[in-house]
Parts: structure tokens; C-alpha cells; sequence
């Protein structure tokens, strides 16, 4: 009787196979890789996907596919539950203008890649994060820090020093290096997570690599 919950990371299905065809009943994920900048924390938007049984139990609108008068797919509001105007003070989701914006943004970005496109970028990520990874396990002392774990574009890293004081020092020179766990597991004094995503290019990665030595 339980449910299948998967969390995803979006890009990554440009090459994997989907949550539902590994039998989640249930998906959610971050957006804003999908074509929203950082913007120093927001806003950015959240998914959530449920098979047809569960899809009324859902809160929040559900817009779904549908033929418009010329036969072309298009997009519609299927459901929406009315409590966000009869029951404001009990409703259970609400969709503001900020999260309306990042929807619209990332269904620009994903119409303009197609499916050609998004399994491009997935692999862009996946490839350039393998070589950032050899890369950087050419310094001395840096190992990994889950070696036989899988990985797509974020990989751990162990550093001979403190990871926190090895990111602010690199911060000096304006290399965003990556996130030192520490700060959400003290005894990972020294594992930095990093993440390669499509946009950087070897002459960045070898630079980080570089810089990255040097501050150890």
C-alpha cells in the first residue's frame, strides 16, 4: 500500500529513463536549472508529478494536454482547486505572480530545446563533469569522497585541508569553488561538493583545477 516518491534533479532525464518508468508514483524536483538564473536565491519554482489515479488528491492547478481549433497540441487548465477563492484561509497551495513567471520561463526553455536539445544539455553536464572530475583528482591529496557511488553532474570531493576555508580563500580571487558539507555535516570537515553544468568550458574547469591547487 505505500507510495513510490521520487525527487529528481530535471536535466538529468535528458538522459536516464523517466521517474514513472522506474515505477514512482509520485515526482517533485527543483526548476530552476531549467532556464532560470540564480538570481542570489530566487524565486525559482518546484514540480510535482502524480500518475491519473492520484491526480485529484493533488493541491494546486494541474494544466494538461489538449488539440487547439487547428489541431496543433497546446496547453490548458484542467483542474484547479477553487480553494485558493472560496477557502483562502484553509487552502493548501497558492501560485503567485513570481512562480507564474518562472513557470513560463522554464516552458520557454524547455520549448526552444525540444527533446533533441534537452538530451544534449544532459549530456553536456554529464561529460564535462567527468573530465572536471579527472581533472581535479590529478591534485595531490584530492580523492573522492564516495568513490563507487554513481554520479551525473555533482560529485564529492576530499580535500588534504578544511573545505570551508579552502572556499573562502578561492571566493577572494571570484572562483565560486563549491559547497563545503560541513556546513550541514560537521564531521565532513573536508569533502566539497561540486557541480559542472553545460555552461562551463574547458578553459574553466582547467583554470578552477588550477587555482584549486594552488590555494591547498
Amino acid at each position: 500500500g505505500s507510495l513510490l516518491i521520487a525527487s529528481v534533479y530535471p536535466i538529468s532525464l535528458g538522459l536516464l529513463k523517466t521517474p514513472g518508468q522506474m515505477g514512482a508514483d509520485i515526482v517533485t524536483g527543483e526548476g530552476q536549472s531549467l532556464g532560470l538564473p540564480l538570481s542570489f536565491g530566487g524565486p525559482y519554482l518546484g514540480f510535482m508529478a502524480t500518475r491519473k489515479k492520484y491526480m485529484r488528491k493533488t493541491p494546486g492547478r494541474i494544466a494538461g494536454q489538449t488539440l487547439d481549433k487547428n489541431g496543433q497540441p497546446s496547453f490548458v487548465l484542467t483542474l484547479q482547486a477553487r480553494e485558493q477563492h472560496i477557502r483562502r484561509e484553509k487552502a493548501m497551495s497558492n501560485i503567485c505572480t513570481n512562480q507564474g513567471l518562472c513557470a513560463l520561463t522554464a516552458t520557454v526553455y524547455m520549448s526552444l530545446l525540444g527533446k533533441a536539445g534537452f538530451g544534449q544539455v544532459a549530456q553536456l553536464c554529464a561529460d564535462k563533469a567527468w573530465y572536471a572530475q579527472r581533472r581535479l583528482l590529478e591534485i595531490p591529496g584530492v580523492k573522492l569522497t564516495f568513490p563507487t557511488r554513481w554520479y551525473f553532474n555533482e560529485f564529492v570531493l576530499d580535500l588534504p585541508n578544511h573545505a570551508d576555508r579552502v572556499v573562502r580563500r578561492l571566493l577572494q580571487e571570484s572562483v565560486a569553488a563549491g559547497f563545503p558539507l560541513v556546513r550541514y555535516y560537521p564531521k565532513m570537515e573536508n569533502a566539497l561538493m561540486v557541480a559542472i553544468t553545460e555552461k562551463r568550458t574547458k578553459k574553466e574547469i582547467d583554470m578552477f583545477a588550477h587555482v584549486l591547487e594552488a590555494s591547498l
